[in-house]
């Protein structure tokens, strides 16, 4: 395969939007350090490459799909909305592409069975939800208005998941931290649908933006970050996270940022731009703050 080809598949595969699933695993084994003074280092790399096969197959899928039924065509190609604009183009074969994605939950089916063997009831449930969810998500999740449902499930799932897999047990503490990153992926897949309102709307998308409209949702948006720092302040006072974690407060001010760029430029394809990208940002200085946060509690106090 030459290099042009390769790099063809690395764009429709979104190689750097892996960093989301990557950093959601990386919690999820630092909360059972943190918890239990523990890590399986084989779990954990079994683990990622799971969740990554998943994300992989999700975004392949998503964009056959979407090719399909001609979204593609009419989005507004931004660096972070609109589709990978590979199918579109011909610069590969729209049945190589689901080929590769069901290639990829195959890997992620595979590795899940083997930890529903090693762990039980509890694994299998969250496969047959990422299974099902994950081959549904572009034609009927999406199309029922759960799309934010349905990242926030599996951003919680996979901080779960991870935490389960090394210590077969969980604790309410670790579903609460989870459900705040899913509530990231939430946010980030709710403000890049923007860009895409009047393709998706067209299409028959019931996104929350296609149902309360531009207007209504630079409102809505208030909601998710509102949600996270809330959710995070609850964790810290009853001690479900160290206060080194008030970290995450330091980037507070980019999210708000966001949202009155928002409320003023809701029609602007380029501030929206602009906006994704400091959403995006947003969403990972807040894992990785968490991350370090949790690294610097159980090394110096």
């Amino acid at each position: 395969m030459s290099i042009f080809k390769i790099s063809i598949w690395l764009r429709i595969i979104r190689i750097k939007f892996l960093l989301s699933s990557l950093l959601a695993v990386i919690l999820g084994l630092v909360l059972n350090y943190y918890q239990n003074n523990f890590i399986n280092i084989i779990q954990f790399l079994l683990t990622l490459s799971g969740v990554i096969s998943l994300h992989i197959s999700v975004d392949l899928l998503n964009d056959y799909w979407d090719f399909k039924r001609g979204i593609d065509i009419k989005t507004y190609k931004t660096k972070f909305s609109g589709g990978t604009g590979i199918l579109p183009s011909r610069l590969l074969k729209p049945s190589n592409v689901y080929f590769v994605g069901m290639f990829f939950l195959l890997i992620g089916i595979l590795i899940g069975t083997y930890f529903v063997y090693y762990h039980g009831f509890v694994i299998l449930l969250m496969l047959i939800f990422a299974t099902i969810s994950i081959y549904f998500y572009s034609t009927k999740i999406v199309d029922h208005g759960l799309a934010e449902i349905f990242v926030c499930i599996k951003g919680t799932m996979i901080v779960l998941g991870t935490y389960f897999i090394q210590n077969n047990d969980t604790n309410i503490e670790i579903m609460i931290i989870g459900i705040n990153i899913g509530l990231l992926s939430s946010l980030v897949l709710f403000i890049a649908s923007f860009p895409d309102f009047e393709a998706d709307k067209s299409h028959g998308r019931k996104t929350i933006l296609a149902i309360c409209g531009k207007k209504n949702s630079t409102l809505v948006y208030w909601i998710f970050p509102t949600m996270i720092y809330c959710i995070t302040a609850f964790e810290i006072f009853f001690g479900y996270l160290p206060y080194s974690c008030l970290a995450v407060f330091f980037v507070l001010p980019l999210v708000i940022n966001s949202g009155i760029l928002l409320n003023k430029n809701y029609n602007n394809i380029r501030i929206l731009e602009v906006i994704i990208g400091q959403i995006i940002l947003f969403s990972r200085l807040y894992v990785i703050l968490l991350i370090f946060s949790l690294i610097f509690d159980f090394i110096f106090v």
